[in-house]
């Protein structure tokens, strides 16, 4: 049995129905954070451009964005909800050490403590899935139903 049918399996066993809420706010602030991104584009800008990493990764300020707003949809619906919060984790990592480090983690002023809990979330949703009300637990439903008949 391979690692991700048993956490599959594990997940849909353990997983209460009040984590979609859970699921889904998670999927709405992704989506929110691609769209102010993509409406003050000048931030992400120059913040590429001020890093020595990234200089030259100008592909970025159109990628993030994106993969936020299309990322958090399926969270939202819990379509491929696995993949697109595996897909978050680089991002959040990066917002959270080259971005928010310079002014450490719990400062007051500091806004790293949302990033850090949306990583956390992330990596939660990775191991849980999209849970019970998700179009994956109704795709994987419907496929066993159908190979019934």
């Amino acid at each position: 049995m391979s690692i991700l049918h048993q956490m599959d399996e594990w997940s849909s066993r353990h997983h209460p129905k009040w984590l979609v809420v859970l699921r889904v706010a998670l999927g709405v602030c992704l989506f929110i954070k691609g769209f102010e991104f993509i409406q003050n584009s000048v931030e992400l800008t120059s913040f590429f451009s001020a890093t020595s990493y990234f200089q030259k990764a100008t592909w970025m300020n159109t990628v993030i964005p994106w993969v936020h707003l299309l990322g958090g949809s399926m969270i939202v619906v819990g379509l491929f909800t696995r993949f697109w919060t595996l897909v978050q984790i680089p991002i959040l990592l990066g917002a959270i050490f080259f971005v928010h480090a310079k002014t450490g983690a719990f400062a007051g002023e500091s806004g790293t403590m949302f990033p850090l809990i949306i990583l956390v979330l992330l990596v939660f949703f990775f191991i849980e899935g999209g849970g019970p009300i998700s179009l994956d637990s109704y795709f994987k439903n419907y496929k066993m139903i159908n190979r019934e008949h």
